[in-house]
């Protein structure tokens, strides 16, 4: 893949281009308020600061969290979030969040600190930032799951620390642009060396075992969850002497 595919893959899809309208939106609402100059940058700057440790949580406690699929009114819910992007995570139409889970989620996180800062200018202001933060975690994002190689080293680490959230350990390198999270909560790792593979990291601990017991997220996948990629065969055994 190419840079050029990469862009148009990423600025022809339809999440992409609904934040780009709701970005365009709230920018226009905030300046028909004619805001100060503070009430508008404060509350940017607060978004662009909290965004990754907002992310960290909801990624950590909620995306791998082992509550969700077992109800049966939330695991359509888990499993479209992210159990559907962890079993195969090259799969692009899960790649993106939902508009309907993610837009309720940002405005709940900007919008309100936002006002807190600058009233109803800040508060569309911080939702500004917070759908344009998401379109630019979701172009980084696209890079570490699609085919294509990053010429720059930063961004080449980026993609190396979630491809091992993806293949080798889940239970870490929950950021997607920014680690430091990771590092202060100790869920950091920089190397495969570092840590041993996960049996669940394609199942997220959803295995036979919890699809017997909670079996509405199999259900409605219409199959037993994989716990290795797709088209992948099992390991051989070793003959005897």
């Amino acid at each position: 893949m190419t840079l050029r595919d990469l862009w148009l893959a990423y600025l022809t899809y339809p999440t992409i281009l609904l934040y780009f309208a709701l970005i365009l939106g709230s920018a226009v609402m905030c300046l028909r308020t004619h805001p100060a100059p503070f009430a508008v940058l404060a509350p940017v700057a607060a978004v662009v600061a909290i965004y990754p440790i907002a992310w960290y949580a909801i990624h950590r406690f909620i995306l791998h969290g082992q509550w969700l699929y077992r109800s049966r009114w939330t695991a359509a819910l888990w499993k479209r979030i992210h159990f559907d992007h962890h079993q195969d995570p090259h799969l692009l139409d899960v790649l993106f969040g939902s508009p309907i889970n993610t837009i309720p989620t940002i405005a709940l996180i900007t919008a309100p600190v936002g006002y807190l800062i600058g009233g109803a200018a800040g508060a569309w202001a911080g939702l500004a930032a917070g759908f344009a933060t998401t379109c630019v975690y979701e172009f980084f994002h696209c890079i570490q799951h699609l085919a294509y190689k990053p010429r720059w080293g930063w961004v080449a680490r980026m993609k190396q620390l979630h491809v091992l959230h993806h293949f080798h350990d889940e239970d870490g390198n929950y950021g997607i642009t920014n680690y430091l999270p990771d590092r202060l909560f100790g869920s950091y790792y920089g190397a495969a060396r570092d840590r041993g593979r996960s049996a669940s990291v394609f199942n997220l601990g959803y295995d036979l075992t919890m699809a017997g017991r909670f079996p509405w997220v199999m259900k409605l996948t219409g199959a037993p969850p994989r716990d290795r990629p797709a088209g992948s065969q099992p390991p051989r055994s070793t003959p005897p002497a």
